[in-house]
Parts: structure tokens; sequence; C-alpha cells
């Protein structure tokens, strides 16, 4: 299983976001889940977590731990979080190889 991928976009954003809020990243990591939500019946979260639940797969970037439950692992395999601030827009956005469809807006996906 390869799970997520990050860029180093988004790592910078997530390092960056975490020091604005005081986030001590030694004992935080990001949670990156799938949800039920939005038009295409699945949307992406994303939050800082100090607990590892039973079954929890982490994955370890230069030093940043990202956390995923298994179902969202699953539903996750082969993902490319990235971020942008283009003139299309800004955040983070996933690249999702196992979304059969996505919502005009690409907030939500379907599998």
């Amino acid at each position: 299983m390869e799970t997520v991928r990050i860029t180093e976009r988004a790592l910078t954003q997530l390092l960056t976001v975490a020091e604005g809020e005081g986030v001590d990243l030694s004992a935080t990591m990001l949670r990156v889940a799938v949800v039920p939500g939005g038009c295409s019946g699945l949307t992406y979260d994303l939050g800082w977590d100090t607990v590892r639940q039973q079954g929890d797969q982490v994955i370890e970037v230069d030093g940043f731990s990202i956390v995923l439950d298994r179902r969202s692992a699953a539903c996750l395999d082969g993902t490319e979080l990235d971020f942008t601030d283009g003139l299309e827009g800004n955040g983070f956005y996933f690249s999702n190889p196992q979304a059969a469809r996505t919502c005009a807006c690409g907030e939500s996906f379907g599998l």
C-alpha cells in the first residue's frame, strides 16, 4: 500500500500553519481522513490530532507525522496532497487516483 504522498509545497504550508497555530509537532500529528459528505458522497478532512487510535497508519514525511484510520488509508492509497495559492484559488488539494467521480467544485469525490 502506497498511501498518501505530500508535495514540498503542501509540507511547507502545513509547517507554516502549525507554527501560526502554536502546534507542537513533536506531540501532534496531521489526521487525514475521508468522511461522508459533499455532492459526490465523500470529502477529505484535515485536522490536528494528538491521539493515535488502534489500527491507525502513521506516515513520516521529513519529521512530520500524518495519521490515517484504516478506512481512510484504503480510500487514499496513491493520493497526493498538494497546496496551491494561484489565481484559481488557494488551499490544499488532493489528487486521488481512486476517485471515480468528483463534483464540479472539487470539494468531494466518489469511489
